[in-house]
């Protein structure tokens, strides 16, 4: 499902009913749709930032002691690498994000192959509706689409079988807010401004013009004039010249957009829109107030961004893979993460003497410090920490290879000594 296929769909604050009392319009007059909302380059550019952002970071499959990866398990290969035919696991999760940002919900219904579950198919978050029963049981109704255009019939699907992923939530609602819908004053002023900045270019910066006359006119007079004018308006016939007669004189209407503060407060939405998002302008483009993205400054944005901006975001995604896609039984041996240290790794100096310290002081081991690297583990190396797990189990006496035979033997040592 694609995301032209349902950008420009106007909206409201909460799913049902609610719906009726919170319009689409803004105070500034504009109707805010998740269409016009992208136009704003603030927006998008924090939208995609986070897309980007999310769709970077691996999703994995952990066994019951969250470090060792579970490559074998069905669900790595859904999560991991490609959650269904026509999306990778990449354009997966900057769906999810993007979805979360614009519309503070994600639905993908899980498709099973038996007992397993084979894919998850993304829908278009305005298409459904968030519904409860008789016995207050959610479940979900789907508009369908035909061919990507128009709606076919509703299908209703029920809560364990669909994946909903929620941003901010009030109590007792079942659906997350739209971030867009919330702020949709701010955004309608953003827009407002675009707009009105664009008409005053496209007049060549004029607003409209006044003509005075000593004598009274027609009709008919004052429309030929008026057309006569309007043949110079416009950016395109900037420089044009006309002839006033019978003493006319013009008197421009027009506001001075330093006066009018237009781009102060163009600047002061981007800021507000870096707000809505968590986002720090600079990272968008936006240097104000003397932010600087030399030096360790960026560093310290980017951890700013990724603990208060993505983490949240990322724990929802987690959660909401325990509750939907888990059972019972693997909730005891399964765990979900993101990988975010890609997004924390600081420059190769900072890097090495990291690296260099945690070996150092014992709590890495070489080769696990060269697969932070992506470095083969090189020959003879003490063992990675997935090798560790391996050997730990077979040390206990879970395994049959030679650590199983020294754990017996040292066993039996220690029974001896006790004994005697």
């Amino acid at each position: 499902m694609g995301l032209m296929q349902w950008i420009g769909r106007p909206f409201g604050l909460l799913s049902g009913p609610w719906r009726a009392y919170y319009g689409t319009e803004s105070t500034s007059g504009e109707t805010v749709t998740y269409d016009k909302a992208m136009q704003l380059d603030a927006v998008w550019a924090c939208v995609n930032l986070i897309a980007n952002s999310v769709k970077t970071l691996p999703c994995l499959v952990y066994k019951d002691d969250g470090v060792t990866v579970d490559r074998e398990s069905q669900l790595y290969e859904l999560l991991h690498d490609m959650p269904n035919f026509d999306d990778t696991a990449a354009d997966f999760w900057a769906m999810v994000a993007m979805c979360l940002c614009l519309d503070g919900n994600f639905f993908a219904e899980k498709k099973m192959r038996g007992s397993s579950l084979s894919s998850l198919i993304p829908f278009d978050p305005l298409c459904v509706e968030v519904c409860r029963d008789d016995r207050n049981a959610r479940y979900y109704e789907v508009t369908e689409r035909v061919n990507g255009r128009g709606k076919g019939g509703k299908r209703k699907i029920s809560a364990e079988n669909m994946l909903h992923i929620r941003g901010a939530l009030l109590p007792g609602c079942d659906r997350g807010l739209s971030p867009i819908s919330v702020e949709r004053n701010v955004i309608g002023n953003a827009l407002s401004g675009e707009k009105t900045a664009g008409k005053m270019f496209k007049n060549g910066l004029l607003s409209s013009l006044l003509v005075s006359s000593d004598q009274i006119l027609k009709a008919d007079q004052r429309k030929q004039i008026s057309d006569t004018l309007t043949q110079f308006a416009g950016a395109d016939k900037a420089g044009g010249v006309t002839v006033l007669e019978a003493g006319f004189k013009p008197y421009p209407l027009s506001i001075n957009p330093k006066d009018a503060q237009m781009l102060e407060s163009r600047q002061y939405s981007v800021e507000q829109i870096c707000r809505i998002f968590g986002v720090p302008p600079v990272m968008i483009g936006h240097a104000a107030n003397g932010t600087t993205t030399w030096g360790s400054g960026i560093e310290q944005l980017i951890l700013q961004f990724t603990k208060t901006c993505l983490v949240p975001m990322l724990r929802s995604i987690e959660a909401s893979i325990y509750r939907d896609l888990l059972t019972p039984q693997t909730r005891k041996t399964t765990v979900v993460k993101f990988s975010i240290e890609g997004l924390l790794r600081g420059d190769s100096a900072a890097r090495a003497d990291f690296l260099q310290k945690m070996v150092g002081a014992g709590i890495y081991e070489p080769n696990e410090a060269r697969a932070y690297e992506n470095k083969a583990p090189r020959p003879g190396g003490r063992p990675t920490d997935s090798q560790r797990h391996d050997d730990a189990a077979q040390q206990s006496g879970r395994g049959d290879g030679k650590y199983a035979e020294l754990a017996r033997t040292a066993a039996k040592t220690r029974c001896i000594g006790n004994k005697s």
